[in-house]
């Protein structure tokens, strides 16, 4: 949990950054004297050589204002950024790129913010997945100790087969080799189901091999993995949080690839559009996650997860852009595969940093 708000805090700080960069903490105030930051005569509430607020609020609770209006962004251009950001993304991203600045919340300053709104939302609500560690782990020794019944049945039919070979004179060597096999893995389970050894500590297998890549470099990452996979999740969620502005230049080539061939559109209009599409994305997931939270009945939760970003891409894509429906369609099934290529890059990537790190 320490790591999770040493996270948030980061995200905060970035937030506040990208806020003041953006511009929107000014106060109105009055038009009298010199600004009190750069000395130039006031000729109305903002300085017209540095841009600050005349007057100066010294109260605690300016100081209170101005923390919920750096983090929280609660300014009327809010509410005109997100109504168009998930009905008519399209609009937004090109009056943006176009010039219309003071009217909306900034794509980095949106996008920071809804990150930030994420860590807190995943600490407050916690895992949906049924319960803490300890829950988590009593579950995998109940688990543990079916497959133990499985096993012991197993065995002891081996060696009635075995047996039976043995009175025929046949060879036993094949079915030796399963009852060793057999064996070990009665002894693993049973460590578990004692609280020996702690579910998670064990190789992941498939049946009863253990995954290999045949990539000496690549195994020796899975093995750590996998030997502890519930620091793996957390390492992955930490770093996520902190990079989590690395999928806007990640993204950037697979949408130049889209219109290579238009003069228009640049690699800024490329920005503008991943990071207002990502921030809409952000947003998508907390609502959902706060909903099942709250117990809302998962089917249409699952249903709006997998229509939601096609429908809004398609919808930015067509809007941003000018395209026809055809034209934004199929552009939409690439950024639908790039956008899952994306993620995995980000995630294979902050995965290698953290677990070589």
């Amino acid at each position: 949990m320490t790591g999770e708000f040493e996270a948030l805090a980061d995200v905060a700080t970035g937030g506040l950054a990208a806020h003041a960069v953006d511009g929107a903490g000014n106060r109105q105030g009055k038009g009298e004297g010199a600004c009190p930051n750069c000395g130039t005569m006031l000729v109305g509430p903002h300085c017209h050589q540095c841009g600050q607020a005349g007057h100066v609020h010294r109260t605690a609770g300016a100081l209170f204002h101005d923390i919920a209006h750096g983090v929280f962004h609660l300014e009327g251009r809010t509410w005109h950024t997100l109504p168009l950001l998930f009905w008519k993304p399209g609009e937004l991203t090109r009056r943006y790129v176009h010039g219309e600045r003071v009217k909306f919340v900034s794509p980095m300053a949106l996008f920071l913010f809804s990150v930030f709104l994420m860590v807190a939302t995943f600490s407050l609500v916690g895992n949906l997945t049924g319960g803490n560690h300890e829950s988590a782990l009593t579950a995998a020794r109940v688990g543990a100790g079916v497959d133990l019944s499985k096993a012991n049945a197993k065995l002891a039919d081996l060696e009635a087969a075995r047996k039976s070979l043995r009175t025929k004179g046949v060879s036993t060597r094949a079915i030796d080799e399963q009852i060793t096999e057999t064996s070990s893995e009665i002894a693993g389970l049973r460590m578990i189901t004692t609280g020996q050894v702690k579910p998670d500590t064990n190789e992941i297998k498939i049946g009863s091999k253990a995954i290999h890549s045949g990539i000496p470099a690549l195994d020796s990452i899975i093995t750590r993995a996998t030997r502890n996979p519930e620091l793996t999740i957390y390492k992955l969620q930490t770093a996520a949080y902190k990079f989590s502005w690395a999928l806007i230049p990640i993204s950037l080539p697979f949408i130049w690839l889209m219109f290579a061939f238009r003069r228009d559109v640049g690699l800024y209009d490329h920005a503008i559009f991943a990071t207002y599409s990502l921030s809409a994305m952000s947003i998508m997931v907390i609502l959902l996650w706060i909903a099942a939270g709250i117990g809302v009945w998962p089917t249409p939760l699952w249903i709006v997860a997998m229509i939601f970003p096609p429908w809004h891409m398609y919808r930015q894509l067509k809007g941003a852009y000018l395209l026809g429906r055809f034209g934004a369609l199929w552009r939409t099934v690439f950024l639908v595969i790039a956008a899952y290529t994306a993620a995995l890059i980000f995630f294979t990537t902050i995965l290698v940093m953290e677990l070589n790190g």
